[in-house]
């Protein structure tokens, strides 16, 4: 059962792990942690996972972002894959310069999610 991190995050945070690859190269790269936020819009990796992945920015392209204290900065986008609870994802991702990165709603609106807060896990609720 995934977890919440206690380590990066005060409070805790839920936390995944995803494989995000380059369709362009076949390049991958695994164990990107990233933090599930339904606050967010769209979802963001980490700078040192483009570089990496040899991926190339969308030239020309360019998103303002406003961050949660109303700063405003402009993020690339890369067009990339991201492996996220078994499901391949091709998303456009926007790029920051921080060690993780950001599940937003364009991937989170298409699962189904369960946070248990008090026992700092999540887990994916499947329908039947």
């Amino acid at each position: 059962m995934p977890t919440y991190n206690d380590m990066l995050f005060d409070p805790p945070a839920p936390v995944a792990r995803v494989t995000i690859s380059n369709p362009n190269n076949g390049e991958r790269v695994q164990d990107v942690l990233m933090l599930l936020d339904l606050g967010a819009d769209v979802t963001v990796i980490p700078q040192i996972v483009i570089e990496e992945l040899n991926a190339t920015i969308i030239p020309d392209v360019s998103y303002q972002v406003i961050g949660f204290g109303g700063d405003t900065t402009f993020a690339s986008a890369v067009q990339l894959e991201s492996v996220f609870l078994n499901k391949i994802f091709r998303v456009r991702f926007l790029t920051a310069a921080q060690m993780w990165g950001v599940i937003g709603r364009d991937i989170l609106n298409w699962v189904s999610l369960l946070f248990d807060g008090p026992h700092l896990t999540w887990n994916e609720q499947r329908h039947r």
